[in-house]
């Protein structure tokens, strides 16, 4: 994705036809990638808090989008300021960009790299929302979205894709956001719960998915619009580079997949839905730094090695004691953080860059940088969105009551159930109720079901 990389002819390019329908679709896909994050997340939550966690993803949906039209795309893509941030007044509002305006040494128009990257900047807030549900202010958790992506995310996007960006003139290589995107969010997930604490029953009541169907198709979705996400960050189709990360995509995340549930098998016996659906993801979030420089075996090493790691990482919150509730620490983060380390090992210097790792004799060298890009940006976001959630949760406050969070924030913050069981059983008033014994309905054996 970073801009200024290319292998094109070094002429003046035309805008190409092809290439911008491409992004287009591609940015659809990425647009697709929130509602199935969405889905993803709101299927593993309990039945109470359903909406809460899409509308913590939709939500972003609205608010980032505003903010990137009227300053968020110049701050991380205008004219560099100091290695650290960005900012052209034409991009402003968007409204000084020409029709025709090709984006600096590439075949599509600026409005199309534009919109892009704004499906990026999207998501990547909703993937925080995942290790707070259950317990969190909706208006609270909006604010914190604007303030977190006006600070936090555009000045990163900068660092890692901008020209001039202090990590990007380094040679950090982040194909589609290792650091920028999944890093970024992990490390200020774990930032907000540190400051607002466990939900009430963690470790003590069961808190199992309540649709694993939901969760699947979520999963689907996510791994539909990767392709979008990955591939079409090299912005264009002239060299081949795009078609390997797309290669690269699938067969990481099919080995990052079938690595977690072997994992799974030998650790606790069986192969389960959500860690398919969670190995899948594993394998995503590590190949999207990495595919566009290693070849599709390096590909599947690194899925597999994402998929034992970040399956032995998720089980980390009860040891330690954090409130990660859906695992984004677990997966994004660490993978997020293993897939742009192993750059530094995989890396061929024959696909996106000649830059190459240590395991095609190129030194330490590029996993020197790898480090300091992943370490830079995880002890920035962690900071500063821990002073973040400090601050909200001290003025407006950021969890929601005692009450709230037992009964069910769906109700209280939305006014809204996901499902109406009002109408469920459809017999008599006469009719007695069936006695089913409590473990065939609970999805582990001698334990109630928690709604």
């Amino acid at each position: 994705m970073p801009p200024g990389i290319s292998t094109l002819a070094a002429e003046a390019p035309a805008l190409s036809a092809a290439n911008t329908g491409f992004l287009l679709i591609c940015s659809a896909l990425v647009m697709l990638m929130t509602p199935g994050l969405a889905f993803f997340y709101g299927g593993m939550v309990r039945v109470k808090s359903t909406l809460n966690m899409l509308m913590m993803s939709f939500i972003s949906l609205g608010i980032v989008t505003l903010l990137w039209v009227l300053y968020g795309f110049s701050l991380a893509f205008g004219t560099d300021s100091g290695s650290l941030i960005g900012w052209s007044s034409e991009y402003v509002g968007l409204s000084g960009i020409g029709l025709t305006e090709l984006w600096d040494g590439y075949t599509i128009p600026v409005y199309v790299f534009a919109v892009f990257q704004l499906m990026f900047a999207v998501i990547t807030p909703a993937l925080i929302s995942g290790a707070l549900a259950d317990r969190v202010k909706f208006g609270a958790w909006a604010l914190f979205i604007a303030l977190w992506a006006t600070v936090v995310y555009f000045p990163v996007a900068h660092w890692v894709w901008g020209s001039g960006g202090w990590l990007f003139e380094m040679g950090v290589i982040d194909f589609a956001g290792g650091t920028a995107v999944h890093i970024n969010a992990g490390a200020a997930a774990l930032g907000v719960i540190l400051v607002i604490g466990k939900r009430i029953g963690f470790k003590k009541d069961p808190m199992r998915p309540h649709s694993l169907p939901l969760v699947m198709l979520g999963v689907a979705l996510l791994w539909f619009g990767w392709f979008g996400f990955n591939a079409g960050s090299w912005l264009g189709n002239n060299d081949g580079v795009g078609a390997v990360m797309f290669v690269n995509t699938q067969v990481a995340t099919a080995a990052a997949m079938l690595a977690w549930l072997a994992y799974e098998k030998v650790r606790h016996g069986a192969c389960t839905t959500l860690g398919a659906a969670s190995g899948a993801v594993a394998g995503l979030v590590a190949i999207t730094p990495a595919g566009g420089s290693c070849s599709p075996l390096g590909a599947i090493a690194i899925g597999a090695i994402a998929g034992v790691l970040c399956a032995m990482a998720v089980g980390l919150k009860f040891k330690l004691g954090y409130d990660d509730s859906l695992d984004v620490i677990g997966v994004h983060l660490v993978g997020g953080v293993v897939g742009s380390l192993l750059v530094g090992f995989f890396a061929t210097g024959g696909v996106q860059s000649d830059a190459k790792g240590l395991f095609y004799g190129g030194g330490v060298e590029q996993l020197g940088k790898q480090a300091i890009g992943v370490f830079s940006v995880l002890a920035y976001s962690l900071v500063v969105s821990a002073l973040l959630a400090f601050l909200l949760d001290r003025t407006i406050g950021m969890r929601v009551d005692e009450d709230t969070e037992i009964s069910g924030i769906d109700q209280v913050e939305h006014a809204e159930s996901a499902y109406d069981f009002s109408g469920a059983g459809g017999g008599t008033a006469s009719r007695k109720p069936l006695a089913v014994p409590t473990e065939v309905i609970t999805a582990t054996p001698n334990k109630k079901v928690d709604a």
